[in-house]
């Protein structure tokens, strides 16, 4: 079994696979820090999956399961490797779970020609995604541009097929002895050997803070999962009033389990749909709009194979390659700092950057300051996000930028530019979000922290805003629309 985002026992399907009915099994991870690096991944989210990673090997080892680990440099290794070590432990198949992003799916591909050659099956399995992606077509047989009719085709397939993604069972205990069967380290040709012991770090990746089985605040690990599922399960029919208050923990807050596999989509459909009588579309509202942002998710995930230009650093939308952004360094920088003089901007940021994790409306309203005030390339705040998220995935985080940059499939129009005061106040009226992460201001009355008085502002206080709100949203239209003429 070759784990990679899919960090957990029960319902992994690849895993139950290769476990049902076979003699011996083993399980193995491969890192690979400068294909990561290069992806833009951080160190977050690495320290996350490795962290979830020995979690799991030790949940395995009750199972006699062994886990193996080794660090090659790139994809581009992976193949000779793997065909190494199926030779030396003697491996007649090999499961995994697919994965989409476009070199993903390139070194799949050529993992299954090399083993073929030796006679080794390779069996990947859709895990990561509830159908597998390019099986939602249009009526022409073309892959969904826009989210809502590619919901509604989903929900018209599945509405009553609620068992069709019932989890499945961990895998089953092996012999007592079958741990101890297999070696303790394998020979592999390069820097770096199949070994049982999972290191902190890999790479020129930082060790993140956290401990042994933390990354920041975030507990790691499959049971970690679990439990927020579980709590989540209580408050999911009040979802759709109280998720768009940061203040206030009412969303899921499932996202760094689901991206590194410690929470399986499925056990989150299957949670959502008994709260909703069994329906895609039920009683509970609460659960409707949760069983919708599922399959936003999973609408992103079908994208990248249905249009991999955006795995290649491209916009959705040809026409808007021809956006002049201004690209201003100092703004940007700013902006990652937290310091742009716009409380509920700042505060988001500075959230990013000590939790790792950002509140999804704060996601678009940092992203409509940045592509469409600030009119910076939304390739940069993509990039920044995926360096300090813990649940930095591409397909979601790549979806949500150029949504909020109106470059992307089912784009918000170009002239819905996010107002971030009238966001602040509607959302975080009594300012208890920002007092939080701009102690700065927490004095400010509930009026003033939205937009605190000018004679606040200086460079060792509290900055003063960056750009005039209605001047640069007046700009970005402009911009926008001259694409068209």
């Amino acid at each position: 079994m070759w784990l990679r985002n899919d960090l957990r026992m029960a319902d992994n399907t690849a895993l139950y696979r290769a476990a049902r009915g076979c003699k011996a099994l083993a399980a193995f991870f491969i890192a690979c820090p400068e294909t990561w690096r290069s992806h833009g991944d951080g160190d977050n989210v690495v320290a996350m999956r490795l962290r979830s990673l020995r979690q799991l090997q030790s949940a395995l080892a009750k199972k006699q399961i062994p886990l193996y680990f080794i660090e090659l440099a790139q994809f581009a290794d992976v193949p000779a490797a793997l065909a190494q070590i199926v030779e030396k432990l003697q491996v007649d198949a090999l499961y995994a779970n697919a994965e989409y992003p476009v070199n993903e799916l390139a070194r799949d591909q050529a993992v299954r020609q090399h083993l073929k050659a030796q006679g080794v099956p390779v069996e990947y399995s859709t895990d990561r995604t509830l159908v597998p992606p390019g099986s939602l077509t249009t009526g022409s047989g073309d892959g969904f541009k826009v989210f809502t009719p590619f919901k509604r085709a989903f929900i018209a397939q599945h509405d009553n097929s609620g068992e069709a993604f019932s989890p499945l069972p961990a895998p089953r205990a092996l012999g007592a002895d079958h741990e101890a069967q297999w070696p303790e380290w394998i020979a592999v040709d390069g820097p770096n050997n199949l070994v049982r012991t999972i290191p902190d770090t890999v790479g020129d990746y930082g060790v993140a803070p956290g401990g042994e089985k933390q990354v920041l605040d975030w507990t790691a690990g499959e049971a970690a999962g679990a439990r927020l599922l579980a709590a989540f399960a209580d408050k999911v029919d009040d979802y759709d009033r109280l998720r768009d208050f940061p203040a206030q923990e009412n969303t899921s807050r499932l996202s760094p389990y689901l991206n590194c596999g410690a929470v399986s989509v499925r056990q989150c459909v299957k949670m959502a749909l008994e709260a909703n009588g069994g329906r895609w579309v039920g009683a509970s509202d609460g659960a409707n709009t949760w069983l919708s942002e599922l399959l936003w998710r999973e609408f992103y995930q079908h994208l990248v194979v249905n249009f991999p230009r955006v795995c290649r650093n491209k916009p959705f939308k040809p026409e808007t390659e021809k956006v002049p952004w201004s690209n201003r360094e100092e703004d940007f920088k700013r902006w990652c700092e937290g310091r742009t003089g716009v409380p509920i901007v700042d505060a988001a940021m500075r959230q990013l950057n000590q939790t790792g994790w950002m509140h999804n409306r704060l996601r678009m309203v940092v992203a409509s300051f940045l592509t469409k005030n600030l009119l910076t390339d939304w390739r940069k705040g993509e990039r920044y996000f995926m360096q300090q998220l813990v649940d930095a995935d591409f397909a979601a985080n790549n979806g949500g930028w150029q949504w909020a940059a109106s470059t992307g499939t089912d784009a918000a129009p170009y002239f819905r530019v996010f107002n971030p005061y009238s966001q602040s106040k509607r959302y975080d009226a009594e300012g208890a979000f920002i007092r939080q992460y701009v102690p700065e201001l927490a004095s400010l009355s509930d009026r003033d922290i939205h937009c605190p008085p000018q004679d606040l502002f200086s460079e060792e206080n509290y900055p003063p805003p960056i750009c005039d709100v209605t001047d640069s949203r007046k700009r970005a239209i402009e911009v926008f629309a001259n694409l068209k003429s």
